[in-house]
């Protein structure tokens, strides 16, 4: 089977099994609708061209050239990641995080644990994404009241399972107050 093909077959298993979590998490539009940018010209050609089935291509396209085109194409069209999210300071003159809304984290919620589940295949289990996301989570540029969501679904998941933890964000409508 060739690498398009493979790379194809990767991208749908992800976007069905997002789409999956999103009906379960009350947000089915939002899942039909996931990550539809990977098909595209920009994104499917450089996954295709750095796919290697474990991880994902945008990983192998920053090791060969320094930066992933697909990932900049991708993280501009696609609201559910925390890079969106980020604005420009004129008085700081600099990038700042940008507060998520709920509909958003609960789909990266969604993506983390279908992307850990297509990624890990049968070495997957509930604490997997949570494990993903505190290993990045000290180098992550991201509104403070957003990741402490995230990672309270994902601690969740790990401690409480998918049913106790998709039936919360369903109920969720806004953030949690502190």
């Amino acid at each position: 089977m060739g690498k398009a093909l493979k790379h194809f077959i990767t991208v749908t298993k992800h976007r069905n099994a997002v789409m999956k979590h999103c009906f379960k998490a009350g947000i089915p539009f939002q899942g039909l609708l996931h990550d539809l940018s990977k098909y595209s010209f920009e994104e499917f050609l450089n996954g295709v061209k750095y796919f290697q089935g474990n991880r994902s291509p945008h990983e192998a396209e920053r090791e060969t050239i320094g930066y992933s085109a697909a990932w900049m194409h991708h993280k501009g069209r696609n609201k559910h990641h925390f890079e969106y999210w980020t604005d420009y300071n004129y008085k700081t003159k600099q990038i700042f995080p940008v507060k998520m809304p709920v509909k958003y984290v609960k789909e990266m919620f969604c993506d983390r644990v279908a992307a850990s589940k297509i990624y890990m295949k049968d070495k997957y289990h509930d604490g997997a994404a949570l494990e993903y996301f505190m290993r990045g989570k000290a180098r992550r540029n991201v509104d403070k009241d957003t990741s402490d969501l995230i990672e309270s679904l994902l601690v969740m998941l790990s401690e409480k399972g998918e049913k106790e933890t998709f039936a919360y964000i369903r109920e969720l409508k806004e953030y949690p107050q502190k």
